[in-house]
């Protein structure tokens, strides 16, 4: 951390948001010393400064240097933490049947459908990816990351969360509004501007929820649909988990595709239980689960892109008809045909 001695005290709070805390801690204002660094700024206390406020500088600069790298661990901010791709290796199914696939590997901002009958496998596939198995799982699979065996850090620790998981089921039990919600992760996350990550977030999520809700919203009242918006945002702009599991998000009552590409350009890793057509040909490839096992992986073809395309259309259709049910219209045969045309 030597290299923190040459930045300017701006440079720093630019790149390490918290050390914002480090400064008020030890009453040190820094207000007017953007362009100086730590060092010049506590250069510029006279002697008698020093002496009458307990000022040791070495041992100031030595502090701080340290109280980044704990927070840099803490946070999951680690150069190493970057995650470029994850590569499962196979296993067996439950009849000990070897897997029907040689190797795959995900990369981020990729989208990957997990298809398969209920019970079949798709959660202790995610488990094997959150845990990182090492062949010491019932399936016997293997978890690569960035090509290598990951460190222990995303199998023990608790502020590395390798994945983020978005359930059907999402209630909230906190007495809180959205905004406060919103302020309390990003606060544990020591952003910087966090009224602008509460506004992005908050539009963010009213992009994707069939029904807008306010700052002000109790988080206890929102819908389903809502919820759920609310929660991919989040995942998407605040979230350090790499990886982001999203089941059945057909059921939802979001804009599906917005959220999907929102996640993604936020580089994650997109990976998707679903039984919804559109969902599994929107994703890169999917992984076929059956009797515990991957029983193949498939490459989304151009001809399935063709499908999905008509397949939205379709969609679009019936999105509309629901929203014209909501408005309490009625549905006429030749509305239905301008829609189809």
């Amino acid at each position: 951390m030597n290299n923190i001695k040459n930045m300017t005290i701006g440079q720093l709070r630019q790149k390490y948001p918290f050390i914002i805390n480090y400064f008020e801690e030890n009453r040190l204002n820094v207000e007017g010393f953007e362009d100086k660094t730590f060092v010049e700024y506590l250069d510029h206390f006279t002697e008698e400064e020093k002496e009458e406020w307990a000022i040791d500088t070495h041992k100031l600069l030595e502090d701080l240097s340290s109280y980044i790298i704990q927070m840099i661990g803490f946070l999951g901010l680690e150069d190493d933490n970057r995650i470029e791709s994850l590569t499962i290796l196979p296993g067996t199914d439950k009849d000990g049947k070897k897997e029907g696939f040689h190797e795959l590997t995900i990369h981020k901002s990729e989208i990957v459908s997990i298809v398969g009958p209920t019970g079949s496998g798709k959660s202790r596939l995610l488990a094997d990816i959150e845990w990182t198995a090492q062949k010491d799982t019932p399936t016997g699979r293997t978890i690569l990351i960035n090509g290598e065996i990951p460190d222990k850090k995303w199998r023990f620790s608790s502020n590395n969360k390798l994945v983020a998981q978005l359930s059907q089921n999402m209630n909230f039990v906190m007495d809180l509004t959205v905004e406060e919600f919103i302020r309390l992760h990003a606060e544990s996350r020591m952003v910087e501007n966090i009224e602008r990550v509460v506004e992005e977030i908050i539009e963010a999520a009213n992009n994707l929820a069939g029904e807008k809700f306010e700052l002000n919203t109790p988080i206890t009242s929102l819908s389903g649909g809502q919820s759920r918006a609310l929660m991919i945002a989040d995942t998407a702009i605040l979230s350090s988990s790499p990886i982001v599991l999203i089941d059945e998000i057909e059921n939802a009552g979001i804009d599906r595709k917005k959220a999907l590409n929102l996640l993604v350009s936020s580089d994650k890793i997109v990976l998707m239980a679903t039984h919804d057509p559109i969902l599994a040909l929107m994703a890169d490839k999917r992984i076929v689960i059956k009797n515990g096992g991957i029983e193949r992986v498939i490459e989304t073809s151009q001809e399935e892109k063709e499908v999905l395309i008509q397949l939205e259309k379709m969609d679009s259709i019936i999105q509309n008809m629901r929203n014209d049910l909501r408005k309490g219209l009625t549905i006429t045969k030749e509305k239905f045909l301008i829609d189809n045309q």
